[in-house]
């Protein structure tokens, strides 16, 4: 299978596969068809043996893993557009659910998930960030894990009960600010966002699977309350496509891309983004196609998405437009202008008359180069068009090959658990007990003795030692150098994410 028929006009229109990671969109009102379009060409890669991740916001979606109901309607369709052997069938499905209840659930790590992108869920300003970079900066420094929220309030703590010495060190730390971080940690928890950070962390490979037929499996992330969090709706999705953009190879143009990714609500993206956050957005989206990965958003108006990024998608399904305000008027204009011109065709005109299950469609042909625009009627999906069961989402949950690994979190010791240890250890008068140090534990205890400053009290004692008492510097330097080749590997990780989303502000 080299294509997907996406449906009909006065002659087939197709996605050809090795064109499959240049991008596309999908827009049009609400009730249009966006749904249906986004199934036909979900399936469709699935067909070919490309993995799929997609949101699921209506509830609908879920519909790819099972089989449709046979009617009338729809074998008429099929007849009408040509399609040889149509049947009814489901698509190999694993649901995810950022709060674990409608699929399995997905994590990833504070350390992982990086200052720029946790500042976006925030909602932080600018010193505000700053500040969070250093206490990721304190974190990396000390050896200490940030796995979940309670590591990163303790950490908070920790460097608000030593501001001083961290100031002088990393720079400046206000009280004003750790509070600002604190509070925009508790709204996150009361949004159900604190489900998200633990482990086990979301591997990319567990959703870039095929079957045992080799047919892609279809990645649904059960978003029908996640979109009530807008904020952390997009910058969850934006955080899988960043991880996708540092982890995978580059490959160039392939036969078929390695992994479609599909952004419902596109919007929610780009409302209230930074310029310099668009940007990057911009410049991973251009990117990634090297990669292998497709990135097809959906959403009602096509100038939901920057024109930057509009120009960097060579496959474009145009459902209905009402034209009923000012900026409907715009939106109509706007999308017949990206469209290559079909002199059979009004664009401007045919956009807001176009019945449901019609849409406007280019897709790239041979060469890369688009084609005409064309007035198609859109081929009917093979799986159900509409939302599942409770318990036909649980059959398909408990046959997964995924569940056993994600369904159980795991909570090792991190940096909550360390520094708790630390602070009872100091309040009760005790010394830690002492471990051979490394070779790397006393370079580090001279380096930061050096550095302290001439006075610093009991916070000075309790950060860097007496003569008979260890120092938490000393202490996090041996952790530092048991762990150092994955705490090397995070931190490079994230300057990577840091820098495609807008870099360091230290």
């Amino acid at each position: 299978m080299t294509d997907i028929l996406i449906g009909k006009g006065d002659k087939p229109v197709s996605l050809l596969a090795k064109y499959g990671n240049r991008h596309g969109m999908v827009a049009g009102a609400t009730g249009s068809g966006k749904t249906v379009s986004l199934m036909v060409v979900a399936e469709g890669f699935s067909r070919m043996g490309v993995p799929v991740f997609m949101a699921d916001v209506k509830g609908d979606v879920a519909g790819l893993a099972m089989a449709g109901t046979p009617s009338d309607k729809v074998k008429q369709r099929a007849a009408e557009l040509g399609i040889d052997g149509y049947t009814n069938e489901g698509s190999p499905t694993i649901f995810w659910d950022l709060y674990g209840k409608a699929g399995h659930p997905v994590r990833t790590t504070v350390s992982e998930m990086g200052p720029t992108l946790l500042g976006r869920i925030l909602e932080l300003n600018d010193t505000q960030e700053g500040v969070l970079e250093i206490v990721f900066k304190v974190a990396d420094d000390q050896g200490l894990l940030l796995l979940d929220l309670d590591d990163l309030r303790a950490l908070l703590t920790f460097v608000a009960e030593s501001r001083k010495e961290v100031s002088t060190h990393y720079g400046l730390v206000s009280t004003q600010s750790i509070g600002a971080i604190q509070r925009g940690l508790l709204t996150i928890e009361n949004d159900g966002g604190h489900l998200f950070f633990g482990e086990p962390a979301l591997e990319l490979a567990d959703i870039m699977r095929t079957d045992m037929s080799g047919r892609g499996v279809v990645n649904i992330l059960a978003a029908d309350q996640l979109i009530l969090k807008p904020r952390l709706y997009s910058t969850f999705l934006l955080w899988l496509l960043s991880e996708l953009f540092e982890n995978l190879p580059e490959v160039g143009d392939l036969d078929k891309p390695k992994l479609v990714f599909m952004f419902d609500e596109a919007h929610l993206l780009f409302d209230d983004a930074p310029s310099a956050l668009q940007q990057r957005v911009e410049q991973v989206v251009r990117l990634i196609r090297s990669k292998g990965v497709g990135v097809y958003f959906c959403s009602q108006l096509p100038d939901d998405v920057p024109q930057e990024i509009l120009g960097q998608l060579g496959n474009r399904v145009q459902h209905v437009l009402r034209a009923y305000t000012p900026r409907d008027q715009k939106a109509v204009r706007s999308a017949a202008e990206t469209f290559a011109p079909n002199p059979k065709l009004k664009v401007a005109e045919v956009i807001s008359q176009l019945a449901v299950g019609e849409a406007l469609v280019s897709m790239l042909q041979e060469g890369g180069v688009p084609m005409p625009v064309e007035r198609t009627k859109i081929a009917p999906p093979r799986c159900r068009m509409g939302a599942i069961t409770p318990e036909e989402r649980m059959t398909i949950r408990g046959r997964s090959p995924v569940g056993a690994k994600y369904d159980t979190a795991v909570n090792r010791e991190s940096a909550f658990e360390k520094l708790n240890k630390r602070v009872s250890s100091t309040k009760a008068g005790g010394a830690p007990v002492e471990e051979a140090a490394p070779p790397a534990a006393e370079p580090a205890r001279a380096q930061a003795a050096e550095k302290a400053p001439a006075s610093g009290g009991v916070v000075k004692d309790f950060l860097f030692g007496t003569k008979r008492r260890q120092g938490v510097v000393e202490a996090m330097a041996k952790q530092t150098a048991r762990t150092v080749t994955s705490q090397l590997t995070r931190q490079i990780m994230r300057g990577v994410l840091g820098g495609i989303l807008g870099g360091s502000r230290r």
